[in-house]
């Protein structure tokens, strides 16, 4: 006899929280984002929006006799950023020809919990693709950090290749133009600016590009409205190239050792934790058409990233949401669907930066 549609469905739901517990642990930056307590669900909506502060609320008067007139020329500091909604569902498929050559409930619970396993998985790589490099094909909708990409519903990423006050991409609805000390990320081309070298050609030594990153560390910092730096994504080759550059002053931490996790190996760097992306590097030329003559080429080796200063928001009602086992019409099988709508967001970026040019060609 095949098991009953609604004990399968009730048995993985229990293992889809633990699977669903494994991705964000998984993904460095979904993990900090949680460990900082910024993993919302919310009531759903057309949209998500996003307070956030991006000027002074006021002016100081100095008071020297007292009777100085006080300023009162006021603004109001608090902008909504606005995203789309990520919408996504992926079935979990069981044939009857599976259930009848798979005798007990057992057997048929590990096949389906196998493709259970096999969909998160799916689920954690076009994520990560499509928020560092905005390479999904399935979740163009999901924010990304490259700033070189366009997607349906929203002119581009969020970081630009270009300098610290002049860029005029748009995030969120809100244009990056209007608050330079707050909805512009920081940006160090490790070529032109440490070296003094352009050009493909160019291979930045190890020292180069701890300088960049060492400059990168101080303009987040003197930027970032809360929190610090606390995660570096890296291309395979920039982490290579840090790693080789601290010689016996190399410290390693694991995320095995700290929380008993998915086990990934990084560095650190002034306190924040460098991981290997294997979607890193991207070739960047600047999608930002205003500023087409200051457009800069390059990889885009690394990110710094503030994840205090992250929101990841779901639907209550669709995190993760495994549904009931249901007939497939005109087959010979059933199908259980996980939905997912969710959306990455930021209340500032002036917090996080973008390193191009930091590896061997």
């Amino acid at each position: 006899m095949a098991i009953q549609p609604d004990i399968l469905a009730s048995t993985l739901r229990i293992l889809r929280d633990r699977e669903v517990d494994n991705t964000f642990k998984a993904i460095p930056l979904l993990d900090a984002v949680q460990r900082a307590g910024n993993v919302e669900q919310s009531n759903g909506g057309q949209k998500v929006d996003c307070p956030t502060i991006l000027t002074e609320h006021s002016n100081i008067t100095q008071l020297s006799t007292g009777y100085e007139a006080v300023n009162l020329a006021v603004r109001d500091p608090l902008r909504t950023a606005t995203y789309d909604w990520c919408d996504f569902v992926a079935p979990i498929v069981l044939t009857e020809k599976e259930q009848l050559s798979n005798k007990g409930d057992r057997a048929v619970i590990r096949i389906a919990e196998a493709r259970l396993k096999s969909v998160m998985g799916m689920l954690q790589r076009e994520y990560c693709k499509q928020v560092v490099a905005g390479t999904s094909t399935v979740l163009t909708e999901l924010e990304s950090l490259n700033g070189s990409t366009s997607a349906a519903g929203r002119a581009s990423g969020w970081f630009d290749s270009l300098a610290f006050g002049s860029q005029t991409a748009t995030v969120g609805g809100l244009a990056k133009s209007d608050f330079q000390q707050s909805w512009q990320n920081q940006f160090i081309n490790v070529s032109a600016e440490i070296s003094g070298t352009s050009g493909a050609a160019y291979s930045p030594s190890g020292a180069d590009l701890f300088r960049g990153m060492t400059q990168m560390m101080i303009q987040t910092q003197i930027y970032a409205p809360e929190g610090e730096l606390d995660i570096i994504l890296s291309s395979p080759d920039s982490y290579e190239l840090y790693k080789n550059s601290l010689f016996t002053q190399e410290r390693y931490t694991s995320m095995a050792e700290e929380r008993n996790m998915a086990g990934k190996l990084g560095l650190l760097f002034n306190g924040a934790m460098m991981y290997i992306d294997p979607n890193l590097p991207i070739s960047s030329v600047n999608f930002d058409d205003a500023s087409a003559g200051a457009q800069t080429t390059g990889k885009v080796s690394q990110y710094f990233l503030n994840s205090k200063l992250f929101n990841v928001y779901f639907d209550k009602d669709a995190y993760f949401e495994l549904g009931d086992y249901e007939r497939i019409s005109g087959y010979a099988a059933m199908a259980a669907n996980i939905m997912v709508r969710t959306q990455i967001t930021t209340a500032n970026l002036s917090g996080h930066g973008l390193l191009l040019n930091g590896e061997a060609s």
